[in-house]
């Protein structure tokens, strides 16, 4: 198949060499020419605008940053052109408003439309462990399948349009709640003088471990390595929008309201496009503490 891409960033360069290395044609477009440098080299033919790239592809995936992005892309330059019987897939986290829009624009276009949000982070696309959320037509969405399990374990079809992304705005809410309470709890044994390592090593085999608990110490925190796999301003943005969705649900005083102030006052001092777990550099500074493994 001849499949186009949009968003080749640190998630979707991951996802589209997973589906050159399936033996698909590939058309990457990027706003930053330099990230499609890598898939050209392996193969993939670069687009000059997204326009080319969707009168010529089949099945049109994007991984992109912002619901703006992907609203202004798939109604402006995406749907227009694309041709009648294109499937889109969208991997990026937005609003379930965002994807019923372009879903509706998308149908009016004899165009099929996926919202296909993605959980797992950089690791779990080289490790082909992915967990994808799917919301839209199931006859598109079993088209794809074959795709998708070039580079995910677990593919859930969850229904009408905007069900992807509805689980995927859930999940980003538990990342964000749990990454500020993991936060709060190593900063408070760091201010109490426990060994850090210790206590991540007794927090992970007890009842009040996460994965969010794991990932950020042992693979960041202890090491004060922020590189990012997920940047703080992503999640704030995952958990303002899950806040939303919590608030239509009727739910209202929550947990992930604090976990959003956690992470705005995270951008707010500076440390927007560090990993997610730089969401405990504010409290460290709080508290005159600093969560890192005692050598």
């Amino acid at each position: 198949m001849k499949i186009g891409f949009i968003g080749l960033g640190v998630m979707g360069s991951r996802i589209a060499k997973k589906m050159l290395e399936g033996g698909n044609q590939l058309v990457v477009y990027n706003r930053t020419v330099t990230k499609t440098e890598n898939l050209v080299a392996l193969g993939a033919q670069r687009a000059n605008d997204i326009a080319s790239l969707s009168k010529e592809c089949e099945i049109i995936c994007s991984c992109l940053s912002m619901p703006e992005d992907c609203e202004h892309i798939f109604q402006n330059t995406v749907l227009p052109y694309a041709r009648t019987g294109t499937v889109c897939i969208d991997f990026s986290t937005v609003g379930v408003k965002t994807s019923q829009r372009i879903y509706t624009q998308a149908k009016e276009n004899g165009i099929s439309y996926l919202d296909a949000p993605v959980s797992g982070g950089p690791e779990g696309v080289e490790q082909r462990t992915l967990t994808i959320m799917v919301g839209g037509e199931q006859e598109a969405f079993v088209k794809v399948l074959p795709l998708l399990k070039l580079f995910a374990e677990t593919i859930e079809y969850l229904g009408e349009s905007g069900s992807g992304s509805a689980a995927k705005l859930i999940n980003q809410y538990l990342v964000a709640v749990h990454s500020v309470a993991a936060s709060e709890a190593m900063v408070a044994g760091a201010s109490f003088g426990l060994d850090p390592e210790q206590l991540v090593h007794l927090l992970t085999a007890s009842y009040g471990t996460s994965r969010m608990l794991e990932r950020h110490m042992k693979h960041y925190v202890l090491d004060r390595q922020f590189q990012p796999g997920g940047a703080v301003k992503y999640v704030h943005k995952d958990v303002k929008l899950a806040n939303q969705l919590f608030n239509q649900a009727g739910i209202g005083d929550k947990l992930g309201e604090l976990a959003e102030t956690g992470f705005h006052r995270a951008i707010a001092e500076g440390f927007g496009n560090e990993d997610m777990s730089a969401v405990i550099k504010p409290l460290e500074k709080l508290c005159n503490v600093e969560v890192k493994r005692v050598y």
